[in-house]
C-alpha cells in the first residue's frame, strides 16, 4: 500500500465555442472572478446543475439512452416565440482536426 494516494483523475476535457450576448459574456466574467475560477469552471458547473436539477431532462436522457440513442448530429429547428422564425442549431461530434465540437 502506498503511503501517499494518487493524484485524482482529471477529466478529459473538450472544447466548446459559442455565442452569447455580451451580457451574459460580462456577468461570466464578474462570476469567474467573484469566485475566483476559470469561466471554463463557471460554464461546466452551471450546465451540471441545470441537467443535476431538470427532472424532466434527466427522463429524457433515461429514455433516449436505455434505447440506444445517441444525440442525433441532425439539425434541429426550433421555432421562436417572438416572431415565429424557425432557428437551426447544428451541432456535430469532433471534427478531423478534434477541436471543435459545435458549430
Amino acid at each position: 500500500m502506498s503511503i501517499l494516494k494518487a493524484p485524482p483523475r482529471q477529466p478529459k476535457n473538450a472544447a466548446l465555442q459559442l455565442r452569447v450576448d455580451q451580457e451574459l459574456k460580462i456577468k461570466l466574467e464578474k462570476y469567474s472572478e467573484f469566485l475566483d475560477s476559470t469561466e471554463s469552471y463557471v460554464v461546466s458547473e452551471a450546465l451540471r446543475l441545470v441537467f443535476n436539477k431538470d427532472i424532466e431532462f434527466k427522463a429524457w436522457l433515461e429514455r433516449n439512452e436505455a434505447n440506444g440513442n445517441e444525440p442525433s448530429a441532425e439539425p434541429a429547428s426550433v421555432p421562436t416565440k417572438k416572431d415565429g422564425r424557425t432557428t437551426t442549431f447544428t451541432s456535430s461530434t469532433s471534427k478531423a482536426n478534434g477541436n471543435e465540437l459545435f458549430k
